[in-house]
């Protein structure tokens, strides 16, 4: 969904965060008919008492999950864990240039990573020649690392793709605006694992573009999935190689844009997180 798109002028960023609802006309009664007498009106309670009833005995049945008499099943009646579901186990003890390191030797563990190299990777960081350099040198084995390093510096510092994209030539912002590049990773799944390598999967969306007065690349939101050739190095997993696809991508909802200072202020205030699987 573009910023551009025309949304409920109550939602967005800085609105109150509840669920808003919308009534029909108060001329008619709360249904939307005309206003009746007083027999109507007993015949209307009985109908919502009943409606209530039903709605209580189907939460009552809802919430008997735990109740397995007279069932012979046993725990395969039991409601499973989402297979996406966190683990609960912290991921890492330690950074390196102030990236997550220190993964376990497991598939949690390099899911974990993948997610946490993700964010680094698409991160406005990636536009700064020294930052680049620490980012690459940090999630990338050693043996690919240098490579990498040339190809990405020869991307980030293409004066076309910068000015396509609103920055100058050091990827810099104009001024009075701020750039916005981030990734936000939804789920991760291990697709191969091994004790020395493994191909783990990020579904994440990403928010990309220039905030603030006359940004003619406002901020956007973009879903993709990267998949991660990981390897066991050094006591720690990290990249050899990624591919990237579009999507999968949701329906939008009936959400207002956020004005350029709102976008300006959340980036500004919100911070980021250590991913975990």
């Amino acid at each position: 969904m573009s910023l551009g798109d025309e949304r409920d002028p109550s939602g967005g960023y800085g609105g109150t965060g509840q669920t808003r609802t919308r009534l029909p006309d108060t001329s008619g009664d709360v249904y939307g008919g005309a206003r009746r007498g007083g027999r109507s009106s007993s015949r209307s309670l009985v109908t919502v008492v009943g409606v209530v009833v039903l709605l209580i005995a189907a939460i009552a049945f809802a919430n008997r999950g735990g109740d397995n008499s007279g069932s012979t099943g046993g725990d395969e009646n039991q409601p499973k864990s989402s297979p996406t579901a966190a683990s609960g186990t912290r991921p890492v003890d330690g950074k390196a240039a102030g990236i997550p390191g220190g993964f376990a030797r497991d598939e949690q563990g390099a899911q974990s990573a993948a997610a946490n190299y993700s964010v680094a990777l698409g991160s406005a960081d990636m536009f700064n020649t020294a930052r680049r350099h620490e980012i690459v040198d940090t999630v990338y084995a050693p043996d690919v690392a240098a490579k990498r390093q040339t190809d990405l510096d020869g991307a980030y510092t293409s004066e076309k793709f910068l000015t396509n994209i609103g920055l100058d030539k050091n990827g810099a912002a104009p001024s009075g605006q701020t750039f916005v590049s981030r990734v936000i990773p939804v789920g991760t799944k291990t697709t191969s694992f091994s004790a020395s390598a493994a191909t783990v999967e990020v579904w994440y969306t990403s928010l990309f573009g220039l905030s603030g007065e006359g940004s003619t690349n406002p901020v956007s939101e973009s879903w993709y999935t990267t998949t991660y050739q990981l390897k066991w190095v050094s006591n720690d997993w990290k990249v050899t190689d990624f591919q990237q696809k579009d999507g999968p991508v949701p329906v939008g909802r009936d959400q207002r844009a956020s004005s350029s200072d709102d976008m300006t202020k959340a980036v500004e205030e919100y911070g980021g997180f250590t991913y975990a699987r």
